[in-house]
């Protein structure tokens, strides 16, 4: 009998508990999850650019703000041989929701070559 009233005791607490990771998690399920914000962020590079994403080189949560950095690689000018066609790197932030910020090229190089060590 002790335990129903201790039962009673703790509801407000339990609900306020419950309350508390239900909201929790429902503005977790609202941000989108990394392999989305990859997704949406090549496509809304591509449309502001023209030009199509190869690969994602670097992605990285920033702890300031919660959004995203990332360095997408894209084909600038294709060449035949495929080995001397030009590529850029381009340095992208995303808010926490995934909508682009900002980009940056970084770097242009052709395919074919190697960083410098």
């Amino acid at each position: 009998m002790a335990n129903t009233s201790d039962t009673s005791d703790n509801a407000p607490k339990n609900k306020q508990s419950s309350q508390n990771s239900r909201s929790s998690q429902t503005k977790a399920e609202s941000l989108p999850g990394p392999m989305d914000v990859l997704r949406g962020a090549r496509a809304q590079l591509a449309e502001l650019t023209g030009m199509e994403a190869e690969s994602v080189s670097s992605f990285e949560r920033m702890e300031d703000d919660g959004g995203w950095m990332l360095r997408i690689e894209v084909l600038e000018l294709a060449r035949v041989p495929d080995t001397m066609s030009l590529l850029a790197s381009y340095e992208v932030t995303l808010d926490a929701y995934g909508a682009l910020t900002g980009y940056r090229r970084a770097r242009r190089y052709e395919r074919g070559r190697a960083d410098r060590s």
